[in-house]
């Protein structure tokens, strides 16, 4: 069953015009080879992701090598600490047979680099990496091509090592790349099918490599958006509404414009102080008197889930097998409970940022963004453009986990620039990070389930609201079952959250996994079965299973009816194609409700592996990351109004947290990459749920499980 993220991805490749202008690369770049790849025949992207449009059948990708013989490789992917930075140039390398420190990724730049729909969902590795490697395969092709004729040999007869072309039967004959890329500027399109090298045939894929960005970002020489200083630079403080849904009645900047060296702008309802020194600039702010009509408060933190229920459309069976009222029928014991999410935030190092600088006719602006291609359809809009008159450029950004998609701070920034003619800063305080987030949406899920005499599972009867389907996929071999889905996804239908929503980390798995696996539980241990015990017995996923007895075989696991006041607990799950489970031990304090995670084991199965530590840094950043939705983040509102300003209210994980981390990546080269940057975040609350209710006997049903509602479910018992 496909998610309804997997659907609206689709949908965006059809709503945006992926064509690419031909541009003049030979004038922007120099001399050397550049390799256009027709992205229409990129056969193994296609069979490596059917569900998904191709990249753009114009040039997606480029690969340029230079006449010193470096190769420079163009990526329409962001940086933004996942670590594509690095494991993109061994694909690149490998394919191409260089050393990888002969690499130069661009990455981001809309001049420069081939369109892409955005940085998110686990895809870089999954969708852009066959692309990408099919291209430095071509590129070998026209480097053996050239060589060919450098050589005067058949092209069969020569191959590749360390960026030189050598004739087979005698290595004293050869050409290196540099050496054939440095006459005269030639461009070369290839449409030929790419092979790519089998597993067994790596050499710089499969390897642990230090990260590229590494020591600029421990010593602070990496630049992100807020780093970047022009000549004249103005720095932009905006007035903001109280709350989302207030409209401004009336405005008198008449003191902030007495300011020295301040410009006041104001275009429709956006209010800009503007000046060199950003202090200033607040100061500045301070000063202007607004009054705006604020819609009175219809919900909040204690009301939400009334009002989501209230209102909550239809849901729409996505998986039906067999019947749920035979299962039912069939069912020992049945089991039913709601699991609801509050909303959370994004909460990135790095607020939105953004820098525009107007060049006569062209908007040139470095932005935080996950999306510069979406970013630049945008700007052209509201700026009255054509796309070829804006270009973005993505410095390396401090976290996104999906908040950063839009690019309001870049509009703004724009449109200031375009008003003044200066380059201007617009960089969030963290107030405004917080305020125009778009939360991962509260949400809720209801379960009905069944077992039968043997302990197997007969029936299973799922809705999730407001959420989406990612995660909901069944796991279980369960003869009667359905799935489904309203809400809306994790948009929401209009009217049903008093903000923005949008994707947070694995959008819907979070929430659908936590009730899931929180269920799962529930029956083992009302069939007096072991945990991994019953998911075993009622599984036939070959995967699936290799994973649990993976956890298992390095946690040490145990057999043991859950409550057993050992704390250990047990989750898994299936996000961008990988395989997940983990097993965690807590301590609970019954007294305050504190939960110290001990130690987590992760087993992930995400096919071949381009660079493991790589792979094992971004599931241990899931596994502290995913502690926060867990335990304490929640956003605090009150109607459009957000109550959350900065980290003193709005809890999230600190070192003190920190649990014994082991990540084992379950060798499977049979399949091709997959994601890695979402899957090993998808099971942590129902994982510490779980194991909450074997040290206490308590089941927490709503996430975070703060510890005020620990103590309140202990007290329950």
């Amino acid at each position: 069953m496909r998610s309804d993220y997997d659907k609206e991805m689709e949908l965006w490749y059809e709503s945006l015009d992926p064509t690419l202008r031909r541009r003049d690369f030979l004038k922007v770049l120099g001399g050397g080879v550049v390799v256009f790849i027709a992205g229409g025949n990129l056969t193994a992207l296609a069979e490596m992701a059917p569900q998904r449009r191709s990249y753009p059948t114009e040039p997606s990708a480029y690969v340029r090598i230079g006449t010193d013989g470096r190769v420079t490789v163009f990526s329409g992917k962001i940086e933004m600490g996942q670590g594509v930075i690095i494991s993109l140039a061994q694909m690149a390398a490998d394919e191409l047979g260089i050393a990888l420190d002969s690499v130069d990724m661009v990455m981001g730049d809309t001049d420069l680099c081939p369109w892409d729909m955005g940085t998110f969902g686990s895809m870089s590795t999954r969708f852009f990496g066959p692309a990408l490697r099919a291209g430095a395969v071509r590129a070998r092709q026209v480097l053996v091509a050239l060589g060919a004729e450098e050589l005067g040999v058949p092209a069969d007869a020569l191959d590749v090592e360390d960026g030189t072309v050598f004739v087979k039967a005698d290595r004293t004959k050869k050409v290196t790349f540099a050496e054939l890329a440095g006459g005269e500027p030639l461009a070369t399109f290839v449409d030929e099918e790419a092979i790519l090298k089998s597993v067994d045939e790596f050499k710089v894929m499969g390897r642990s490599f230090p990260r590229t960005d590494g020591a600029d970002k421990v010593t602070g020489a990496a630049e992100f958006a807020a780093d970047l200083k022009f000549p004249g630079l103005l720095h932009a403080r905006l007035l903001r509404p109280p709350a989302h849904g207030a409209t401004l009645k009336s405005v008198d900047a008449t003191a902030a414009e007495r300011f020295p060296g301040v410009i006041v702008i104001r275009e429709g309802d956006m209010i800009a102080v503007l000046h060199e020194d950003p202090e200033a600039a607040a100061a500045a702010l301070q000063e202007i008197k607004a009054e705006f009509d604020t819609p009175a408060p219809h919900v909040d933190n204690d009301s939400i889930f009334e009002h989501l229920m209230g209102m909550a459309p239809e849901a729409e069976a996505q998986d039906e097998r067999g019947s749920t009222a035979e299962g039912e029928s069939l069912s020992a014991q049945v089991f039913e409970e709601t699991y609801l999410n509050h909303y959370v935030a994004h909460a990135p190092m790095e607020p939105h940022t953004a820098v525009a600088k107007l060049e006569g006719d062209k908007m040139n602006v470095w932005a935080s963004t996950q999306t510069p291609f979406p970013l630049q359809s945008q700007l052209a809009r509201e700026l009255g453009l054509t796309e070829e008159q804006v270009r973005v450029r993505t410095p390396f950004v401090g976290g996104g986990f999906g908040g950063k998609t839009g690019g309001s701070q870049a509009v703004e920034a724009a449109k200031l620039a375009a008003a003044t003619n200066r380059p201007v800063q617009v960089a969030f305080n963290r107030s405004e990070e917080f305020f125009y987030d778009d939360f991962r949406p509260a949400a809720y899920v209801k379960i009905k389930s069944g077992i039968d005499d043997a302990g197997k599972i007969c029936l299973w009867d799922y809705e999730v609201q407001y959420a989406g389907s990612r995660g909901s996929e069944q796991l279980y071999s369960v003869p009667n079952s359905v799935i489904r889905v309203g809400g809306g996804g994790w948009r929401g239908v209009p009217g049903s959250h008093p903000f923005s929503t949008g994707a947070w980390r694995a959008p819907g798995a979070n929430t659908n996994i936590f009730a899931k696996e929180s269920h799962i539980d529930i029956m083992a241990a009302g069939a007096g079965v072991d945990s991994l015990e019953f998911r075993l017995k009622n599984t036939e996923d070959e995967r699936l299973i290799g994973v649990l007895k993976t956890a298992a075989d390095r946690f040490g696991w145990t057999p043991g009816a859950a409550p057993s006041s050992r704390g250990f607990g047990i989750a898994c799950g299936v996000d961008a194609g990988s395989y997940v489970a983990h097993m965690a031990e807590v301590e609970v304090s019954a007294s305050t409700g504190h939960v110290q995670v001990k130690r987590v084991v992760c087993a992930q199965d995400m096919g071949t592996v381009i660079n493991p530590d790589g792979a094992l840094m971004q599931a241990e950043g899931c596994i502290m990351m995913g502690l926060g939705y867990a335990l304490t983040e929640e956003v605090r509102f009150r109607g459009g109004e957000i109550l959350d300003h900065n980290f003193d209210t709005y809890e999230l994980p600190r070192f003190s947290w920190l649990p014994e981390i082991d990540v084992v990546l379950v060798e499977n080269d049979a399949l091709s990459p997959q994601g890695g940057g979402e899957p090993a975040i998808i099971c942590m609350g129902g994982l510490i749920a779980n194991a909450i209710f074997d040290a206490t006997g308590a089941r927490l049903l709503t996430l975070p499980m703060t510890p005020d509602r620990v103590k309140a479910a202990i007290a329950a018992v």
